[in-house]
């Protein structure tokens, strides 16, 4: 007796959660008279099939429920047959009803949005300076419009190719010095069994994060002040002849990337201990098998497993390329350093805020903008070509 015809036969239509359209016959249970729980029938298979294949956006899993269940998102079907739960995506949750769902996430992401819009965005509004010759009686709008005469004169000033090469060596320098160093240390720690020693490390290399950057350059500069600072003591004890080593353009690039380095590698190095714990523990028992060694696990195993992590942050850090920090180095600044530790930063401060020049000082700081967004989308596509990966 063929027990399938005990059961009306009911189609199926809609859109599923990507928006694409289907329609599937479907059995709709009336009773459950055998309650055996098993692989989908045949009868049920041949039900479910649409043009001689299985369509692939219902999912199939073993249910003790009797009645059809309706819900938000899917609506639930069971075979009585194989006791089988035949689930369909539906059509998507309208906004009002979403919101009412999981109103304690858009709870969670509201301050983080309100700090961009505020803070980020809304500024971005009063670029127009650039293009106007600002006066504060008159306002931003009522200013008169100049259209790029600020930019022709930042571009003829002397000091432009001066700023813009220290910029760009200061940046430039960090990403290549900083960027490989919390990797390798990332891929150290990796390796290292010993639980205790692994968490003193990374306490070690994580701790100088925290440390403010007033408080940073006040080390910097006890250790390396000309007369008592801590290095040219030892040097002295040594018989060798004190340094001024902040009074030295030459030194100045050096100083900044590697006390950064040693301020943020052990912060950047949990993102990749994090991507590391997501490599698959079967590659390492493969490679083992395989007689491989631990350089070799290193290198086909862990690398390979980091690389979108990798990209992802070697990204975003080219496009914040010119962002260079601005406390740091004006905090680092003297008037002997000044022909290396001038950036676009310390300009736009100059003329900005110390001669009152906003129109001119939004200028250079929207020509900096414009420059990371450049880098960031040309990076960004070298990346999605050659890594298969990116941001967007």
């Amino acid at each position: 007796m063929d027990r399938t015809r005990k059961y009306q036969i009911k189609p199926l239509s809609g859109r599923d959660c990507c928006g694409r359209f289907f329609f599937v016959p479907v059995c709709k249970v009336r009773r459950l008279r055998w309650p055996f729980y098993g692989e989908m029938s045949p009868a049920i298979q041949e039900i479910c099939t649409v043009k001689d294949e299985i369509v692939p956006s219902l999912r199939y899993r073993k249910s003790p429920m009797i009645d059809p269940v309706e819900s938000a998102i899917n609506t639930t079907w069971i075979d009585s047959l194989g006791g089988i739960v035949l689930e369909a995506a539906g059509k998507r949750l309208g906004a009002r009803r979403s919101f009412a769902r999981h109103w304690q996430l858009y709870l969670v992401v509201t301050p983080p949005l309100l700090f961009f819009i505020i803070f980020k965005y809304y500024p971005m509004l009063n670029a127009v300076l650039a293009f106007k010759d600002y006066y504060v009686t008159k306002g931003i709008w009522g200013s008169p419009w100049v259209g790029f005469h600020n930019f022709r004169l930042f571009f003829e000033n002397p000091v432009f190719g001066t700023i813009v090469k220290n910029t760009l060596t200061l940046s430039f320098y960090l990403l290549l010095a900083g960027f490989p160093v919390p990797i390798l240390l990332a891929l150290m720690l990796n390796e290292v069994r010993a639980q205790k020693f692994k968490r003193f490390v990374q306490l070690v290399t994580f701790a100088p994060y925290f440390i403010s950057t007033v408080v940073m350059v006040s080390i910097i500069m006890l250790f390396l002040a000309p007369r008592l600072g801590f290095v040219n003591v030892f040097m002295n004890h040594l018989g060798l002849e004190s340094v001024n080593f902040l009074g030295n353009p030459n030194m100045f690039t050096s100083i900044y990337v590697w006390s950064d380095i040693w301020q943020t590698a052990g912060y950047s190095a949990v993102i990749y201990l994090a991507a590391l714990a997501g490599v698959d523990p079967t590659l390492y028992e493969a490679a083992k098998v395989d007689g491989a060694s631990r350089f070799q696990k290193i290198w086909n195993v862990d690398l390979p497993g980091i690389l979108p992590t990798i990209s992802i942050i070697l990204i975003l850090n080219v496009g914040n390329v010119m962002a260079i920090g601005f406390e740091k180095v004006y905090l680092l600044q003297n008037k002997l350093n000044i022909a290396s530790s001038e950036i676009i930063a310390t300009y736009v401060y100059q003329i900005g805020l110390l001669n009152a020049n906003y129109s001119f000082a939004t200028a250079v700081g929207l020509f900096n903008s414009v420059i990371n967004l450049v880098l960031l989308f040309v990076v960004n596509a070298m990346a999605r070509r050659f890594l298969k990966s990116s941001i967007w």
